[in-house]
């Protein structure tokens, strides 16, 4: 029995068949569901979890090479919201372009993890290491 770390096996499965260059999506409430890729819905009410709490449970065991967000993020957001995510994301280059091209690259992603995250365009593509 798992007691410390990721103790969510539908995450635990995810994460054990990413492998290196390929995609995940961490998600907010709002992203559009897509049929073709395997979602672990993690949401249960406004912000719990959050696209940064999923983001710190996994980043102990899963390398992350780049991170892909919206550019839209960094104008819809407060100065203090942009540096709790660049805090989040130290040591990971984050390339920021239109959400429109963000959601483009979504079908390659070998899952996506949805979060109750109100964070605007806090959705974030995460190139495994």
């Amino acid at each position: 029995m798992l007691n410390t770390g990721i103790l969510n096996p539908q995450v635990l499965s995810l994460l054990a068949r990413v492998r290196h260059t390929n995609l995940l999506v961490i998600a907010d409430r709002g992203f559009p569901f897509w049929p073709t890729i395997e979602t672990v819905d993690l949401s249960l009410v406004d912000n719990i979890p959050t696209v940064l709490q999923v983001l710190a449970a996994i980043r102990p065991n899963f390398r992350i090479a780049q991170a892909h967000m919206a550019r839209e993020f960094l104008r819809e957001n407060t100065p203090a919201t942009r540096a709790l995510f660049a805090k989040a994301l130290q040591g990971i280059p984050v390339a920021h372009e239109p959400h429109v091209q963000l959601k483009k690259r979504v079908p390659g992603a070998i899952g996506l993890i949805r979060t109750g995250d109100t964070v605007q365009y806090a959705n974030m593509i995460l190139i495994s290491g």
